[in-house]
C-alpha cells in the first residue's frame, strides 16, 4: 500500500512538472509572438493599418494577462501594446489608452520589478514623460525620473533604457548627459530573439542623436 502511494504521489509531481514546463512554453511562445507582432505594428505597418494590427495586438496581450495573471511579462507587454496604440492613435481618444497601460505597468511592479530587466519601470518613466499633466492626464517629470532611474540600475547597457533615459534628460535640456545615454545604447548588447526591434530602435538612436549634437552645438 506504501508503495502505490509513494508512486501515485512520484506520478503526481512528474506531471505537474511536465504540465508547469508545457505551460511556460506555450507562455514564452505567446510572448514572442506579441514582441514580434509589436515590431511590425510599430515600425513597420503603414498609419492606416495600424488600428487593425494594433487592435488584434490589445486582444492577445490582454488574454495573456488572463491565462497568465501571475507573469509580471505578460502585464509589462499588455501596457506596451497599450502605450504603443495610444501613441500611434493621439488626442484625447488614446488617454483610456494610457490610463490602462500605466494600471498594467503597476501590475508588473507588484508582481516582479526586475522581471525583462526592469522594463515595466522603464516602460512606465518614459509613459509619465509623454502624457500630459493634470488635469488632463498623470504625466510627472518627476516620477519619470524615478522609475527611468530603478530600470537604468537594474540594466545598465540596454538599448532601451538608455534611449528613453537619452528622451528625458532632451527634454530637460541636459544634453550632454543624453548624449552620453545615446552612445550607451550603441552599444548595447544584442538581445535575444529581439533583433528586428533592436536594429529600428538603432535607427531611433541615430535620429535622435542627431537631434542632441545640434542642441549641444547650439549652446
Amino acid at each position: 500500500m506504501k508503495k502505490f502511494t509513494l508512486l501515485t504521489l512520484l506520478c503526481c509531481l512528474v506531471s505537474n512538472v511536465y504540465a508547469n514546463n508545457i505551460s511556460k512554453l506555450n507562455f514564452d511562445d505567446a510572448l514572442l509572438a506579441i514582441q514580434q507582432q509589436w515590431v511590425e505594428a510599430n515600425y513597420v505597418k503603414t498609419q492606416k493599418a495600424q488600428k487593425n494590427e494594433f487592435t488584434e495586438l490589445q486582444q492577445a496581450s490582454k488574454k495573456l494577462t488572463v491565462e497568465f495573471p501571475d507573469h509580471a511579462e505578460a502585464w509589462i507587454w499588455h501596457g506596451i501594446v497599450q502605450s504603443s496604440f495610444a501613441g500611434a492613435k493621439g488626442g484625447l481618444g488614446a488617454l483610456s489608452l494610457v490610463d490602462d497601460a500605466k494600471s498594467a505597468f503597476e501590475k508588473a511592479l507588484s508582481l516582479d520589478e526586475t522581471a525583462l530587466q526592469g522594463s515595466a519601470h522603464t516602460s512606465l518613466g518614459i509613459l509619465y514623460l509623454k502624457v500630459p499633466g493634470w488635469p488632463l492626464s498623470f504625466g510627472d517629470d518627476d516620477k519619470s525620473e524615478q522609475h527611468l532611474k530603478a530600470a537604468v540600475k537594474m540594466n545598465p547597457t540596454g538599448i532601451d533604457i538608455n534611449y528613453f533615459l537619452a528622451e528625458f534628460y532632451l527634454e530637460q535640456d541636459q544634453y550632454k548627459k543624453a548624449k552620453e545615454h545615446l552612445l550607451l545604447a550603441q552599444v548595447a548588447p544584442q538581445r535575444i530573439n529581439r533583433a528586428s526591434a533592436d536594429k529600428f530602435r538603432q535607427q531611433e538612436v541615430l535620429v535622435l542623436l542627431a537631434k542632441v549634437n545640434k542642441s549641444i552645438a547650439k549652446h
